[in-house]
C-alpha cells in the first residue's frame, strides 16, 4: 500500500466515524446531545475536507482546482446528496415511508450517475 493511500484511509476512517457519531448525537433525541453532536459532526467534516486536500497534495496536484467541470460535478453531487438525505428524512423523521423510499432511490440513482460524470465515458 502506498503512503498516500494509507494516509487517505486513516483520515477518511477518522473523519467518517466522527461525522457519523456527530449525526447520531444530533438526531437521536434520547441522547440529549444536539449541540455536541453538531460540533463533532462538523469536526468530522473538516477532517474529511482536509483529507481531500492532503490527498491532492500527495498526488502532486494543486489543492483546489477551479474549473467548470469540477464545479458542475460538485454541485451535482451536492444536489444528489441532498435528494438522498431528504428521502432519508421523509422515511425516518416525517413518517412518510413509501414517498421517502422513492425519493431516496432517486437520490441513489443520481449519486450513481456521478460515476460516469467523474470518470468519463470511454
Amino acid at each position: 500500500m502506498k503512503k498516500k493511500d494509507f494516509v487517505t484511509l486513516m483520515m477518511s476512517v477518522v473523519g467518517g466515524i466522527l461525522f457519523a457519531l456527530g449525526m447520531c448525537m444530533a438526531l437521536l433525541p434520547e441522547w440529549n446531545a444536539m449541540t455536541q453532536g453538531v460540533v463533532i459532526g462538523a469536526v468530522g467534516l473538516v477532517v474529511l475536507l482536509v483529507m481531500l486536500l492532503v490527498r491532492r497534495k500527495m498526488d502532486g496536484k494543486p489543492a483546489i482546482v477551479f474549473s467548470g467541470k469540477a464545479i458542475a460535478t460538485t454541485l451535482f453531487g451536492i444536489f444528489s446528496t441532498v435528494v438522498f438525505g431528504i428521502g432519508m428524512c421523509m422515511t425516518m423523521v416525517w413518517n412518510m415511508m413509501i414517498p421517502g423510499i422513492a425519493v431516496g432511490i432517486v437520490g441513489i440513482i443520481l449519486l450513481l450517475c456521478l460515476i460516469p460524470v467523474c470518470k468519463g465515458l470511454k
